[in-house]
């Protein structure tokens, strides 16, 4: 029995019937068995896993062209060896389709039953890449992209809002990118030459990254497990996020709000930019999640951040215009990092827009209490619909006179970056304003 693709199957049954986070399940299963597996195994493993998640839709049409049995007929084990050979037959050249069959075989045997295999063995061994370009002659834009991309109709409906057809169809396509692995230097425990050079001694390849700070790494693997990285060296931080941490352009000395701040990334990277002098109070509302933030500000080094598990939502008069600037990198419902959460486009509904820009919005009036006059707040989404950002804060500014727009730096002369998915960084939304 191949336990990589049994591994694999596991992680997809976890994910589909428990609707565990595929980065969450993926780990698991992973450190259960990591005795067993070596970096390639791992590899392999995620590979699948995240490529059938982003590939669901597409590969469960080709599996409709061949199957007498209506999907939700089918057993989710046997489902899911099915997606998983298909996706190795049409999206990986480097296995070959004998071999994906027989092991998708193999699988059927021990997790379902003869009719089992058999149905596996003939559907798979009818699939070939002409199933998947067949989707690009649709003549309906809106239904070849959704095939063509694995992307749900309802998405492509609510981008073509405010996007042309064109433009929709490149975000989709960036939605199944790879991500690539990008770093943040810890300047307060090292500095770029330095680590630079650690890295070239353990054989890891980089390129600078587009923020000074920043670096790309080239065929990295399990990077958390690196000693660099357990010193505190370092961060996995994609740029876009570093730059949302950037634009808040904090400062030693001033007092911070950072109210959704879990796990840590934007914290640590403003307490680092703040050369860990002065005070950021940081909110999550699960003690967790908490947690994580402190995790990280300890392997970091860092004194400054202050971890509270605190509602957002729920006005503290104790903290009225207390902040010199405040980060609300608020809940949403995270279109802009398909590539990295691919599971995202499946558990999301259209009808969840209206529930979540409520709760950006209750988050925005609340906190904006919180900043001083002429201080200056950033609010911020990892969102690509205009409901959730641009909406969102026209209606803020609406309501609250006292604020407007501020230049994003000196340098910028926009007060709002839209940021989509694509191969350097992942989608996100930016703004800021100021107290009069």
């Amino acid at each position: 029995m191949d336990i990589v693709r049994e591994i694999a199957l596991k992680t997809l049954y976890k994910i589909d019937k428990e609707e565990a986070y595929s980065n969450i399940a993926l780990d698991e299963n992973i450190k259960e068995n990591k005795n067993k597996l070596d970096d390639r195994d791992t590899g392999f493993i995620s590979e699948i896993v995240y490529g059938v998640t982003s590939w669901k839709l597409t590969i469960d049409e080709i599996i409709k062209k061949y199957s007498k049995l209506k999907l939700k007929k089918i057993s989710p084990w046997i489902l899911n060896i099915l997606r998983m050979g298909i996706y190795q037959i049409i999206f990986l050249d480097k296995v070959p389709k004998s071999a994906a069959v027989n092991e998708s075989v193999n699988l059927a045997k021990r997790y379902g039953h003869k009719g089992s295999s058999n149905f596996v063995n003939a559907i798979l061994r009818k699939v070939d890449k002409k199933d998947y370009e067949s989707f690009a002659e649709i003549e309906n834009p809106i239904e070849r992209i959704s095939k063509t991309t694995s992307m749900p109709v309802w998405i492509i409906e609510e981008l073509l809002k405010e996007n042309d057809i064109k433009k929709v169809e490149e975000i989709c396509k960036a939605s199944n990118i790879k991500p690539k692995v990008t770093i943040r230097i810890n300047c307060l425990k090292t500095n770029k030459e330095e680590l630079e050079n650690l890295l070239k001694e353990i054989n890891i390849t980089f390129q600078e990254g587009k923020l000074e700070d920043f670096l790309i790494l080239e065929k990295a693997k399990n990077i958390e497990q690196l000693d660099l990285f357990k010193q505190g060296y370092f961060t996995v931080q994609d740029e876009g996020a570093g730059l949302i941490a950037k634009i808040v352009n904090p400062k030693p000395n001033e007092r911070i709000l950072d109210a959704c701040s879990s796990p840590g990334g934007k914290t640590t990277y403003m307490a680092e930019l703040m050369e860990d002098k002065g005070e950021i109070i940081a909110w999550d509302l699960h003690p967790h999640r908490v947690q994580l933030v402190e995790k990280n500000a300890k392997r970091l080094d860092i004194h400054m951040i202050k971890a509270e598990c605190q509602d957002a939502m729920i006005y503290k008069e104790e903290y009225k215009e207390k902040f010199d600037k405040i980060l609300l990198d608020v809940p949403c419902l995270g279109m802009g990092v398909l590539k990295r959460k691919p599971d995202i486009k499946w558990k999301r509904k259209a009808e969840d827009i209206k529930e979540i820009t409520q709760i950006q919005q209750n988050i925005l009036e609340t906190c904006s209490k919180y900043l001083k006059p002429k201080g200056q707040m950033v609010y911020s989404t990892c969102s690509i619909f205009q409901e959730e950002n641009d909406k969102v804060i026209e209606k803020f500014l609406k309501n609250n006179q006292n604020f407007e727009y501020v230049k994003i730096s000196k340098i910028e002369n926009r007060s709002k970056i839209q940021l989509y998915q694509n191969d350097e960084t992942d989608g996100f939304f930016i703004c800021k304003v100021q107290k009069k």
